[in-house]
């Protein structure tokens, strides 16, 4: 049960960052070029995105998982050097090629080139860093 839980989960991300547009380069492109062609409908989505995070983060303690013994919740609470780190490189990736990890996934899975390159990109770096900074 908890696989298909999954995949149905997986289903309907993928379809949300389909219809939110976060899957196409040029709409992410457009959002972070706030001195260009700006494009500010990509806000709407993280928006939306952050308020429901925020208000199921102050739920979760009231409820049970159906599928698992307990929520997995982020242990770690305050900024470090690799936490900013990680938030620069991350950003720095995103402006460059225009997705971030789970679309470019969705985007692999759709057939899309530049998802291709950029998934593949990521894994290398995902092992050079596993290599050579644990």
């Amino acid at each position: 049960m908890y696989i298909f839980t999954a995949f149905i989960s997986g289903i309907v991300m993928s379809i949300g960052l389909c219809i939110s547009g976060m899957v196409n380069p040029q709409k992410i492109i457009g959002f972070l070029d706030v001195f260009g062609n700006f494009d500010l409908t990509l806000a709407f989505v993280m928006a939306g995105a952050l308020t429901i995070t925020f208000v199921g983060f102050r739920l979760v303690g009231n409820f049970k998982p159906l599928l698992c013994d307990c929520f997995d919740l982020p242990k770690k609470n305050k900024v470090d050097a690799s936490l900013v780190g990680g938030a620069v490189l991350f950003g720095i990736g995103w402006g460059l090629a225009g997705f971030c990890p789970g679309p470019a996934l969705v985007g692999v899975g759709l057939g899309l080139p530049r998802a291709i390159i950029f998934v593949l990109s990521m894994l290398i770096g995902m092992f050079l860093a596993k290599k050579f900074l644990h």
